[in-house]
């Protein structure tokens, strides 16, 4: 595993932590953490690529990411272990302020997949997710992308304002996975990252399947399959010339 610092749903399978030399790995996918101010994104994210909690975080200023390394395993129709890709994650931390908000915008159309975070005990940061729905829905790479949504906090069951069931509607509505997480435990954080690597590499899959088409009707064009190589390629080229 490499970590760098740097400016009702079906269960997945968990990921596994690898070690890789750099440019070793068969895919780069960009995930993007979003949500109001305060709710836990980079808590969040700190806890899944280095399995600690620092509660100490100052808000984050414009964009600024993480790095993790892991072995996806995919499954054949019947559920038997299929082939092993080496993916290299970048986890991105956006500011929720809303003066920030066309830079962060920016960042939506280069992301694969969305985590939607709010706080379970801010009854407000959980009605902002509709409008962070909209965003996206207009900034993504396409109408539908492929996200999961997050209610953080989960340990402070005391403080919580809002109801599970509550978020559970909401995710149905919108027809994407729903999982309460907390970075001072751990609860769910690992899974709700799997689920989201696992809805990003079938979408690939089904792409790839329909390579023919010009434009796959599943909204990721061809372009985007090479984002990948395209990407390592650009990475290795700074590499030699510092």
């Amino acid at each position: 595993m490499e970590t760098r610092r740097s400016p009702t749903s079906p269960s997945p399978r968990f990921l596994k932590p690898t070690t890789m030399t750099d440019g070793d790995y068969d895919y780069l996918i960009k995930l993007l953490a979003l949500g109001d101010s305060g709710v836990g994104k980079t808590t969040f994210l700190y806890r899944y690529t280095d399995h600690k909690f620092n509660p100490k975080f100052i808000t984050t200023v414009g964009i600024d990411f993480r790095e993790k390394r892991v072995v996806y395993t995919s499954r054949g129709t019947n559920g038997a272990p299929g082939k092993a890709f080496k993916v290299h994650l970048q986890l991105w931390d956006t500011a929720g302020q809303e003066r920030f908000r066309s830079l962060t915008t920016a960042f939506f159309r280069d992301a694969m997949g969305f985590l939607l975070m709010f706080d379970l005990t801010s009854q407000q940061s959980f009605l902002n997710v509709r409008n962070w729905m909209s965003q996206l829905q207009a900034n993504a790479y396409c109408e539908h992308p492929d996200i999961v949504l997050v209610g953080t906090k989960s340990d402070l069951g005391e403080q919580r304002e809002v109801p599970e069931k509550q978020a559970k509607e909401l995710a149905e509505k919108y027809g994407i996975p729903y999982l309460e997480t907390s970075a001072a435990t751990g609860c769910n954080v690992e899974q709700a990252v799997a689920t989201l690597l696992d809805l990003i590499m079938k979408r690939m899959e089904q792409c790839v399947a329909k390579s023919q088409n010009s434009v796959p009707s599943n909204g990721i064009t061809s372009g985007m399959l090479d984002t990948t190589q395209n990407q390592k390629k650009e990475e290795e080229e700074k590499k030699c010339s510092c």
